[in-house]
């Protein structure tokens, strides 16, 4: 909650802005990590195109700040994304989701695009058209934390850790939606599994 989330959602975007990419698309949207995404964007100029999968997380991200945020779950959401995608040219995604959707988020960028997968909540594996990389030059990277930070140097990390601590001190921050004895690890498991994003749930002594 205090580090790898922050760290993970500053990966990201630094990737996003090294590479140049106009705009970025990203689920789940509505994480905590989600949230941080949509605040760096906004702190760097980076248009985030976030997707959803329930009508009540437009409104907690548009607390967050958010403008674009495009329901999975609606009709007309591969047009409509794709419409968003393309309108400020967003050319790389981040997706914790997979499955179905990482191959629709794929399909809906622009040609050249790059989606990179940081999770898979969906406990599915990614469904990607091969049209999509061979006939749009679109490619699929994985991204996991503890090997971007490898590349780094101890004193390196420990700037970063502060200066995004610095920038992600306040709001959106990791919401705690409950915590529960640790006899209760079952429960705990299964309350968080059934809603995600209402925040994290914490064993205590």
């Amino acid at each position: 909650m205090m580090l790898v989330n922050p760290l993970t959602a500053w990966a990201l975007v630094d990737i996003a802005r090294r590479g140049r990419h106009r705009a970025i698309v990203q689920t789940p949207a509505a994480s905590a990590l989600g949230k941080m995404v949509v605040k760096l964007g906004r702190k760097f100029s980076i248009p985030v195109i976030n997707v959803v999968r329930r009508s009540e997380h437009v409104d907690a991200l548009h607390a967050a700040g958010a403008k674009h945020l495009p329901n999975s779950s609606d009709d007309g959401f591969d047009s409509h994304l794709r419409k968003l995608c393309h309108d400020p040219g967003a050319t790389i995604s981040f997706d914790a989701v997979s499955g179905q959707l990482s191959g629709r988020v794929l399909r809906a960028q622009p040609d050249g695009s790059e989606l990179i997968v940081y999770g898979a909540l969906s406990l599915e594996a990614n469904q990607i058209d091969p049209a999509s990389l061979v006939f749009e030059d679109k490619r699929v990277k994985g991204f996991w934390l503890s090997e971007w930070l490898r590349h780094r140097s101890v004193l390196h990390q420990l700037k970063l850790g502060r200066q995004v601590q610095s920038l992600l001190a306040d709001d959106p921050k990791t919401e705690v939606h409950v915590r529960l004895p640790l006899e209760k690890v079952a429960s705990a498991l299964e309350q968080y599994a059934a809603n995600m994003t209402l925040g994290k749930v914490l064993l205590v002594p």
